[in-house]
């Protein structure tokens, strides 16, 4: 494969799907045997790790993204959003046939979200279509899921990557549901998890029954998330460096191996979309991680980036690096 600008080093690069989300209004989201109607509809680019990516970069991070596209309109639309966002669009594989990625969505009037997935030729990456000298100059990789063989790309992928480099995981609810056997080797190489509250204790639910005292259905998710820290260095080769647990509107509480432990809270805010909550409390805790920023502090950042998504449809309220720097030099008001 012909990759273009192969010197452009990046701080960030993404590996994910990427789809074109295609998002339903309604006013209830329908159960078995249910009916409801449509209010509006909407269409953006998407993909977990694509929006942690778009908003690092609206931070003013550089960065690039690993994922496929085929030649169709979503795939253009797709590959125009990234670049339109200042993210390096060198390692986007292109593909002659199949379709691009789309999710159908619909959100009902609370802010809560169905997906559909399509993956199309997502879940067609081969090691080879990788640019392995540019993955190796970046200071962070960024994973999230996929639905079919690309997820054995990543784990091949993580053969040829230097130690120097920071593995970052969002695994989503659909690796959670794959548990933790299946995904050990990425496990075994990630710094940073970022999860959240259900996926945890899924992932994990397998190691935690046979804790005393740890009841996945009623346990508190700090003690738990504790837990997971303690357990995963025994049942990982060299345990996670940073465990980040998202637990939507309630808090983030995390936990490090520098013996930092914090319950942070959200901001409170008008919720009109909660898609990309979680991605883009990714991008503002990434954010802070490459600033040097205390545990503390980063999920700070992430909790206010997050609030300024959910505030709009998508990823549109995504805060830019102006924003951000104004936050910056207020946030010791929050701390």
């Amino acid at each position: 494969m012909d990759f273009l600008d192969d010197n452009i080093q990046v701080d960030v690069i993404g590996f994910g799907a990427l789809n074109l989300d295609k998002m339903y209004y309604v006013n209830d989201i329908a159960c078995h045997d249910e009916e409801s109607y449509i209010k509006d509809f909407d269409a953006n680019p998407g993909g977990s790790a694509a929006n942690t990516i778009i908003g690092l970069s609206r931070l003013g991070i550089s960065t690039s993204y690993i994922g496929k596209i085929a030649h169709d309109q979503e795939g253009e639309i797709l590959e125009m959003n990234l670049s339109s966002q200042g993210v390096f669009v060198n390692n986007l594989i292109d593909s002659e046939k199949g379709n691009s990625g789309k999710v159908l969505g619909f959100i009902d009037e609370d802010g809560e979200r169905a997906l559909y997935v399509d993956a199309g030729v997502n879940d067609e990456i081969k090691i080879d279509e990788i640019n392995i000298d540019n993955v190796n100059t970046s200071k962070i990789l960024h994973l999230s899921s996929f639905f079919g063989d690309s997820f054995n790309t990543q784990k091949e992928l993580l053969d040829y990557i230097q130690d120097s480099i920071i593995l970052s995981l969002d695994p989503g609810m659909f690796y959670a549901k794959k548990g933790i056997n299946a995904l050990k080797k990425i496990l075994n190489r990630t710094n940073i998890l970022l999860i959240n509250e259900n996926e945890l204790m899924i992932l994990f639910k397998e190691y935690y029954s046979k804790i005393d005292g740890i009841n996945t259905d009623n346990s508190n998710p700090d003690d738990i998330a504790l837990t997971f820290r303690d357990l995963a260095i025994h049942i990982l080769d060299d345990g996670i460096a940073t465990i980040v647990v998202k637990r939507g509107d309630k808090s983030v509480y995390a936990i490090n191996n520098n013996d930092e432990e914090v319950k942070v809270p959200i901001f409170k805010t008008d919720v009109v979309d909660t898609t990309g909550a979680g991605d883009s409390f990714n991008a503002g805790f990434l954010y802070s991680y490459l600033k040097g920023y205390s545990l503390e502090k980063s999920c700070l950042i992430g909790n206010w980036v997050a609030s300024k998504c959910v505030e709009n449809i998508g990823t549109l309220g995504l805060p830019d690096k102006n924003q951000m720097e104004e936050f910056e030099r207020n946030i010791d008001s929050h701390i």
